[in-house]
């Protein structure tokens, strides 16, 4: 019978305080709270300005130029988060983006130069976002243990929760009082308190990987050619790793690389996947040989992806949730509402009642810390979701409505909860970065691209069989989650 898959205390270890009263944690937590609403803020500020300086269209290019090179370097941004080390990554991220935002609030209040200083300050945030945002998922593992990650991910889902329901307002203040100028103003400054914060907080060394039956050994990489490691001779039920070994240098691709043997009771010895003790100790020499190492690993965290048990279908079946669950819940719900005859104040209605319950799946996690059979869970959730989505789109009354949307935040919540917490539990802390990469374009890269597919089907054929359609795929990602036994059974770590 297949054992849960989850990452252990190390034996003996001293006791941590929960994330929720850790101070450095707390600190971590008011930077990010900081700096996503300086975010909502930024969009509203933009989104005005945009509106104010050209056509609805011109507006609507403005607003979705960040997408495109966000999407383009998402992979790239995972790789400079794993190799400089995330909290310089972040800090970097920071001060650009309050410096853009601070220089166009400034230009906006000398003169009125239209719309290409805020088109080339939506393409510098998608820029920096491709690598802020992989460098963000990296972070908690360096702040906190194995055993508080899952808590950590429901504060941080309860920070954005409260960024979106104060950003907006705030935006609309900072509009209000003083124009686009104000609130870009408010954006650099909420953008610049998270500097000092996040520099206050106390990073910790990365992690060692452990070699654990069922992590470890669900990822089978071939040996590198610049090590020779000790073969491992079969010894009773248990698995156990073989002495270090350290690889030679080899020209300007040298690295420190940790090398271990691994025996597990009815498989074969092999080597585990190369493991950097820092990526940020790998220093840049420039020129070819910095693209070749870049390159490399990039092919290295996608095959690290590709052969783990638990991430790569992990993967599949956050894709497809969304792809399910993005284009009825932007698209789909403004023609419900419109064409039930609810207006933007029942759209309004129905959307809180989706965050209300994705909010308190964040708070249960945040609270909690974990929740048993979290692979099983999180399937369950997703499928039982889609069901939901699709039952929207024939629910006649408002109030109704509500009580639907907020089912489907309470499940999206909770799956969405349960899947970034099992990415960072999973993931070996050197490739955090580069896993964190590759939700994320998931979600803001080819879920997005349903919305115009989503709206044009809709269209054609009306609501009920796109919401249907869209809840199928949605529940196919849960489909996945639970017929793969190594997703079923994953555990988050006590």
């Amino acid at each position: 019978m297949p054992t849960a898959t989850a990452p252990p205390t190390a034996p003996g270890a001293a006791v941590a305080r929960p994330a929720h009263r850790d101070p450095n944690v707390l600190r971590w937590l008011g930077a990010y709270t900081c700096s996503m609403l300086g975010d909502n803020v930024y969009y509203i500020a933009l989104s005005w300005a945009a509106v104010q300086a050209g056509t609805p269209a011109q507006a609507g290019l403005v607003m979705s130029a960040s997408a495109l090179p966000r999407a383009l370097l998402m992979l790239g941004g995972g790789v400079v988060a794993d190799r400089f080390g995330p909290r310089r990554v972040v800090i970097g991220s920071d001060v650009v983006r309050c410096a853009a935002v601070v220089a166009v609030a400034a230009l906006l209040l000398l003169a009125r130069p239209g719309l290409w200083p805020l088109a080339l300050l939506a393409l510098v945030f998608g820029a920096v976002d491709a690598v802020f945002m992989p460098a963000v998922g990296a972070l908690p593992a360096r702040i906190t243990g194995q055993d508080q990650l899952a808590r950590v991910q429901g504060m941080r889902g309860l920070s954005i929760r409260f960024a979106s329901v104060v950003g907006a307002p705030l935006g609309g203040l900072g509009v209000a009082l003083g124009g686009a100028a104000a609130a870009f103003g408010l954006a650099g400054l909420l953008i610049a308190a998270s500097v000092p914060l996040l520099i206050s907080v106390r990073f910790r060394a990365l992690p060692a990987d452990t070699t654990v039956p069922g992590r470890d050994a669900a990822v089978r990489i071939p040996e590198p050619q610049t090590a020779e490691p000790r073969s491992a001779e079969p010894h009773g039920a248990e698995a156990r790793v073989a002495e270090p070994h350290v690889a030679e240098p080899r020209g300007a691709e040298s690295r420190a690389v940790e090398v271990r043997a691994v025996e597990v009771r009815g498989a074969e010895p092999y080597a585990v996947a190369p493991h950097v003790a820092d990526p940020r100790a790998v220093e840049p020499s420039g020129g070819p040989a910095v693209r070749s190492r870049a390159w490399g690993d990039l092919v290295g965290g996608l095959r690290y992806i590709r052969r783990h048990r638990v991430l790569a279908p992990l993967m599949v079946a956050i894709a497809l949730g969304d792809l399910g669950f993005v284009g009825p819940l932007n698209v789909g719900l403004t023609l419900l509402a419109d064409r039930r005859g609810w207006g933007a104040s029942g759209m309004g209605w129905v959307l809180a009642g989706f965050g209300a319950g994705a909010g308190a799946m964040s708070l249960l996690l945040a609270v909690r810390g974990r929740l048993p059979r979290a692979g099983l869970v999180a399937g369950a959730a997703i499928l039982a979701g889609s069901v939901a989505i699709g039952a929207l789109a024939f629910v006649p009354y408002l109030l109704a409505a509500v009580g639907v949307a907020l089912l489907v935040g309470l499940l999206a919540g909770l799956s969405g909860a349960l899947c970034g917490a099992l990415l960072q539990t999973q993931a070996d802390p050197a490739y955090l970065g580069r896993v964190t990469a590759v939700a994320g374009l998931v979600s803001l890269g080819l879920a997005p691209l349903s919305m115009p597919v989503a709206a044009a089907a809709i269209g054609a054929w009306g609501l009920g069989p796109v919401f249907v359609v869209s809840a199928v795929v949605c529940g196919l990602g849960g489909v996945v989650a639970l017929s793969v036994p190594t997703l079923r059974h994953a555990e988050l770590p006590h």
